[in-house]
């Protein structure tokens, strides 16, 4: 096997989510956010909360105490770059104060401060799975054109604070889920129908775009993506109208890149739009604003799954989307078909499609680590997994794909975005809590921690021993 070495410039790290690490879920006048009523994780049923009933990502891993230690041991491991995001509750408790939290702030001002010391470049989502609950309960979420108004406001907010330190950012985490689990991503019933979802994620789109603007206008030099949840999907069979399906299947989730990184919507959706009666609301000003078109492309890469046309077989669910399983590849203990060389399928077909730069921001296993008696965690699994992967990175680097960086999920164990489990770990670091509440919270390293930090020192040579 040639050795393939990344480029110098090439951003290594690691990615996070405040509604998975933060915990202090009310703590400096935060307030409630749509993940804080969804304690079972993406899956689960939305709640009332109800007073003195606490949940696992209340107090998730208690970042918001301990970031310090945190980013330290991310610097042991030599990132170059974090990706985090913003709780919106902080800064805006209810979303549509007139002024910030400054309390909020001043946490990030913190953190920051941390990222800073330790030469550590901040990629920064501006939403992540989460949106002020209020905004949800008194205007309707994303169905309501004003939340647009509302989410400029606040990305406005964290231009003006934080715009000098913060040059990289993302304007929302996986848009495209908001077609498979809609509270989450726009904030409507998850049985909306068809037309108010894709009415939803308009709004949301002319949001991106216009804080693109915004944040071009503001911050000199600064470079925003989208972020889309990606899942190549390949044609069961090599009938054609298995090749048809996958091409259908794949646009689905195509057409949030689409139309952040071409500034308009495509001709296909427009033909499915008609076949299922929708009538979306765009305005001549939506139309406009949508030019404003992102940088690069960052994307998470789990896995990869199959289509037919054929309606009898059995499907797959994996990471929220219904896929067909590949007899060709194998899974994780939560059933995620593990495929390496899709991640080079798709860094290809993502380049070819947009010739814009690429950003992998999420790619990992999760597993479920065991303490030896020694307190070593011996990952090779972990290891394996993401070694196959960032040699298939080399590989479309050495296409000829531009790729500027990688941070893998989760550095650090956290709580599990799909079902809200601790027992569900990706990390390099081990953080001593567990499904039922227990645990000191205190932070250990696992074996991958010193391959991943000779994969870092060495811009990648380690993979290839």
């Amino acid at each position: 096997m040639n050795q393939i070495l990344f480029p110098k410039a090439f951003l290594w790290g690691g990615a996070i989510a405040a509604n998975q690490c933060e915990g202090a879920y009310l703590t400096d006048g935060k307030a409630l956010s749509t993940s804080d009523v969804q304690p079972e994780g993406l899956m689960g049923k939305v709640i009332e909360r109800e007073a003195g009933v606490g949940y696992l990502k209340d107090d998730g891993i208690d970042f918001y105490h301990r970031y310090a230690e945190d980013i330290a041991l991310f610097a042991q491991m030599g990132f170059t770059c974090l990706r985090l995001s913003i709780a919106w509750t902080r800064i805006f408790p209810k979303g549509d104060e007139a002024e910030p939290n400054e309390l909020g702030l001043a946490f990030y001002d913190k953190v920051f401060d941390e990222l800073e010391k330790h030469h550590i470049t901040p990629l920064v989502t501006i939403s992540h799975y989460e949106m002020p609950l209020h905004l949800v309960n008194e205007y309707g979420g994303w169905l309501n054109r004003k939340t647009i108004g509302f989410y400029e406001k606040y990305s406005k907010t964290l231009f003006q604070r934080y715009g000098k330190r913060v040059k990289h950012w993302l304007t929302f985490n996986e848009i495209n889920v908001s077609l498979h689990i809609p509270f989450t991503g726009v904030g409507i019933p998850n049985e909306s129908p068809l037309a108010e979802i894709y009415q939803a994620i308009h709004h949301q789109l002319v949001a991106s775009a216009s804080v693109v603007k915004l944040c071009h206008d503001m911050i000199p030099g600064s470079l925003i993506g989208n972020m889309i949840a990606a899942m190549p999907t390949y044609p069961l069979t090599c009938k054609p109208e298995d090749v048809w399906q996958a091409n259908l299947d794949n646009n689905k989730w195509l057409f949030f890149a689409d139309v952040q990184a071409r500034g308009y919507y495509p001709s296909y959706i427009q033909r499915f739009f008609d076949e299922n009666k929708i009538i979306v609301d765009i305005t001549p000003e939506d139309t406009l604003c949508l030019k404003n078109t992102i940088d690069f492309i960052s994307f998470s890469y789990y896995m990869s799954g199959c289509a037919t046309a054929d309606k009898s077989k059995i499907n797959t669910e994996g990471n929220l989307l219904h896929m067909v399983q590949n007899p060709h590849l194998k899974s994780s203990e939560w059933g995620w078909q593990i495929d390496p060389k899709g991640i080079r399928i798709l860094l290809n077909m993502l380049w070819d499609r947009y010739q814009k730069p690429l950003f992998i921001v999420e790619n990992g296993l999760g597993a479920k680590d065991v303490v030896e008696a020694d307190g070593k965690i011996q990952d090779d699994y972990r290891i394996e997994y993401l070694k196959d992967h960032l040699i298939e990175v080399a590989e479309a680097i050495e296409d000829g794909v531009e790729v500027m960086g990688y941070t893998s999920w989760g550095p650090i164990d956290l709580i599990s975005a799909s079902k809200a489990e601790m027992s569900k770990r990706y990390g390099f670091i081990y953080v001593d809590r567990h499904d039922d509440g227990t645990g000191s919270f205190a932070r250990s390293k696992k074996a991958s921690f010193t391959w991943y930090q000779g994969v870092i020192r060495s811009q990648g040579k380690t993979l290839y021993e």
